[in-house]
C-alpha cells in the first residue's frame, strides 16, 4: 500500500461546483463534489481545516461519509478535552461543533474527557509546561466538564433539533482504562510500537525543546497517551475518526501511527480552527483569556455579549462557525446588514444561537433581560430578574439585604447600603443628582421609598452612585 499522505486544504480549495476540475482535492473530488457531502459542507462552512491521511488509505476519508458507498454505515467520531479546569470555554466549541454536525449526519460521537492525561499535560501550543494539578482536582474537574457536556448536548436536541435521525452522543473518561493498567505493562504492550525519532520530530516537541525550559518526560508521553487513548476507541467503539483543534495535528498522526502498527487498519484525523482574540491570542485558561460555558464562570449575559461585541469582519466566519443556520440564510442575514448595519442583526443573531446551545432557551432569555435592564434601562426587564441575574449582570456591585420601615427615605436607604458618605458630602451626592433608583434619578433625599417606583414588584431596588458603582438592595418583609 502506498504510503498515505498528508496535504494541508488551503481556503478555497473546495470552492468549485461539480465538474470545475481542480478545484476539489482529488481524494475527496470524486465523493463530495456535490454541495450535499458532509465534508465539503463543513469545509465551506470554514469549519474543517485538515485531513489525514488525504490519501493512500484501502479506504479513503470521504468514503466513510458517502452513503453511496458500499457497505456504507454510520461512523464513530471522537473529539478529547482534557479536564485542566472545571469548565469548557468558548476555544471548545468548534470541535463540539464539528461533533455536532457528524451526529446531525446519523453518525456517533463520543466527547471523551480526559481524566488521565489532563495529570501529564498536554504540550501543543505551548511555550512552558502546565501546572500540575493534584489528582483530587483532576477529579473534580472530569467531572464538572461530564455535566457540562450532557447539558451541551441535552440543549443541542431540544433546541436545534431538525426532524432527521441523529447518531448517538456519548460522554467518556478515559481514566476508565487508565486505572486498570500497571505502568511497566502499559509500556511492555504499547511501548515497542513508537518510535523515539518519530515522536521526537513532532512539531510540538521540537519547539519545546528548544525552548529554555526544555520539556519533562510527562509532558513528552502525553502524545502516547493520547495515540492509545484512538486505538482504544477503536478496539471498543469502532472509532476511526479523531477531531481536533489545528494544535493537536501530531497527536492525531501518533494516534494513526500506532492503530496502523497495531491493526493494519486505518484511522483519520480531521482539524478545526483555533478562534484567537483580536490580538492574534488563542482563546483558553492558559491566556488567561477565557470565555467559560459554565455559568458560575461566565454568565448568559457575559457570553450573548461576547459574541454581539465581534466586528462586523468576523460575524460571518463565525455565523458559520458557531452556529447551525444555513448558508444560504446567513447570506440573507448578511445582506440585511449591509443595508442596516446599525442594527448589528448578524451579531446578535449569532450572540442567540451560542447562548441558547449553551443555556438553552431560559439563558437566552435570561441574556436578553439582563441586555434591556443595563443597555436600555429597562425597568420591565428590572422586575423581572432573578437575585441571581442581578448578581451576574452586577458582578461588582454590593448585595444588601433591608428592612424596610415605615417612612424609609432615599438618604436612609443609600446610608444603610454604605452607598454615600456620612454627613452633607453624601446629602450632596443626592441632591446634585449623582444618585439613581432603578434608573431613575432621584434628588430629594427625603423622598420616602414608593413601592412599585423605587422596590420593584420582586422586591428588589438597583442603587446607581455616580455612573459606574451599583447596589444592589434586597427588601425583606414587605
Amino acid at each position: 500500500m502506498a504510503a498515505p499522505m498528508f496535504r494541508r486544504l488551503y481556503p478555497g480549495r473546495w470552492s468549485g461546483t461539480p465538474g470545475s476540475s481542480g478545484r476539489f482535492p482529488l481524494g475527496l473530488r470524486q465523493s463530495h463534489s456535490g454541495a450535499q457531502g458532509l465534508l465539503a459542507a463543513q469545509k465551506a462552512r470554514g469549519l474543517f481545516k485538515e485531513f489525514f491521511p488525504e490519501t493512500g488509505t484501502k479506504t479513503e476519508l470521504p468514503e466513510l461519509f458517502d452513503p453511496r458507498s458500499a457497505g456504507h454505515s454510520p461512523q464513530t467520531i471522537y473529539c478529547g478535552f482534557d479536564p485542566t479546569s472545571d469548565s469548557l470555554h468558548v476555544g471548545h466549541l468548534l470541535a463540539l461543533q464539528g461533533l455536532f454536525h457528524f451526529q446531525r449526519a446519523g453518525h456517533n460521537v463520543i466527547a471523551l474527557v480526559g481524566g488521565a492525561t489532563a495529570r501529564l499535560g498536554d504540550p501543543s501550543g505551548r511555550t512552558k509546561e502546565r501546572e500540575m494539578l493534584a489528582a483530587e482536582q483532576v477529579r473534580a474537574n472530569a467531572s464538572a466538564l461530564r455535566r457540562g457536556l450532557h447539558t451541551l448536548d441535552a440543549n443541542h436536541q431540544q433546541h436545534f433539533a431538525d426532524g432527521r435521525a441523529w447518531g448517538s452522543f456519548t460522554v467518556l473518561d478515559n481514566s476508565a482504562w487508565y486505572q486498570k493498567h500497571h505502568l511497566v505493562d502499559f509500556l511492555a504492550a504499547a511501548g515497542g510500537h513508537f518510535r523515539m525519532g518519530t515522536l521526537l520530530s513532532r512539531l510540538s516537541v521540537q519547539a519545546r525543546l528548544r525552548s529554555p525550559e526544555g520539556m519533562s518526560l510527562a509532558e513528552f508521553f502525553y502524545q502516547v497517551l493520547q495515540a492509545y487513548d484512538f486505538y482504544y476507541l477503536f478496539q471498543h467503539y469502532g472509532c476511526r475518526v479523531q477531531l481536533g483543534g489545528s494544535d493537536q495535528l501530531g497527536n492525531i498522526v501518533s494516534g494513526y501511527e500506532f492503530i496502523h502498527k497495531q491493526t493494519g487498519e486505518d484511522v483519520f484525523g480531521i482539524t478545526v480552527p483555533l478562534i484567537t482574540s483580536t490580538a492574534g491570542a488563542k482563546l483558553g485558561k492558559s491566556a488567561g483569556n477565557a470565555v467559560w460555558l459554565d455559568r458560575e464562570k461566565t454568565s448568559p449575559f457575559e457570553l450573548y455579549q461576547f459574541f454581539v461585541r465581534q466586528q462586523d469582519d468576523s460575524v460571518e466566519r463565525y455565523l458559520k462557525l458557531f452556529t447551525f443556520l444555513p448558508l444560504a440564510e446567513i447570506d440573507h442575514i448578511m445582506q440585511l446588514h449591509s443595508k442596516e448595519p446599525e442594527k448589528r442583526g448578524p451579531q446578535k443573531r449569532l450572540a442567540a444561537e451560542v447562548t441558547k446551545l449553551v443555556h438553552g432557551q431560559e439563558g437566552l432569555n435570561s441574556a436578553k433581560r439582563c441586555t434591556q435592564a443595563l443597555y436600555h434601562s429597562s425597568i420591565d426587564a428590572l422586575e423581572v430578574m432573578s437575585d441571581q441575574e442581578l448578581k451576574e449582570l452586577f458582578k461588582e456591585a454590593s448585595f444588601s439585604e433591608l428592612v424596610l420601615d415605615p417612612g424609609t427615605s432615599v438618604l436612609d436607604t443609600c446610608r444603610k447600603a454604605n452607598a454615600i458618605p456620612d454627613g452633607p458630602r453624601g446629602y450632596r451626592m443626592i441632591t446634585e443628582g449623582g444618585v439613581s433608583i432603578n434608573h431613575r434619578q432621584v434628588t430629594n433625599p427625603e423622598s420616602v421609598l414608593v413601592v412599585g417606583q423605587h422596590i420593584l414588584k420582586n422586591g428588589l431596588s438597583l442603587l446607581k452612585i455616580g455612573r459606574r458603582n451599583f447596589y444592589i438592595i434586597k427588601w425583606l418583609q414587605l
